[in-house]
């Protein structure tokens, strides 16, 4: 699986705070055996983000973007809005999962406003900014990634994995 990881800061952008979060999440990635194909750094710029996401997702590249950063209150705190301009179906189940899973650590995963969803055959999901918020949402999802982009990909064994319908006696 290859993935991109795009990190949002405008203080990293700069120059002015290393980025922690997008290294975390790369051996993140690699530790389960998957390809880290692109990193990059944005501001928290809603058209940056748009054009990269866009550009990323069009490019066939990337089976998964993750995105790390922007998800909460403050005012620069776009990404989900931007995420959501760009893409053509969202995938709330996973948004649920991860603020469901964070809810057991922090009641602040009540402020997450992190969004997920498909464009084409690439499926971008947002991330906390921090690198332990990040890391512990990217696990979360990551049992359902694999069948994900096998169902995105329309590969003939995705529907391998599914369990046997259940016969239901009236």
């Amino acid at each position: 699986m290859n993935i991109a990881i795009l990190t949002l800061s405008d203080r990293s952008f700069r120059g002015e705070r290393p980025d922690l979060s997008g290294p975390a999440l790369a051996d993140a990635v690699r530790q389960m055996g998957w390809a880290v194909a692109e990193t990059a750094i944005r501001p928290d710029d809603f058209d940056q983000i748009c054009d990269t996401l866009r550009q990323w997702a069009d490019s066939g590249r990337f089976d998964i973007i993750l995105t790390t950063g922007g998800t909460g209150f403050a005012p620069r705190d776009i990404t989900p809005e931007a995420t959501c301009a760009i893409v053509e179906r969202l995938t709330p189940g996973l948004d649920e999962a991860m603020r469901a899973a964070s809810l057991k650590i922090t009641p602040h995963a009540m402020l997450s406003r992190a969004a997920s969803g498909i464009r084409g055959r690439t499926l971008i999901i947002n991330l906390p900014g921090s690198p332990r918020g990040a890391v512990e949402n990217f696990q979360v999802v990551v049992p359902v990634l694999m069948h994900a982009i096998q169902l995105l990909s329309e590969n003939p064994d995705s529907e391998k994995g599914h369990r046997a319908p259940v016969d239901i006696a009236p």
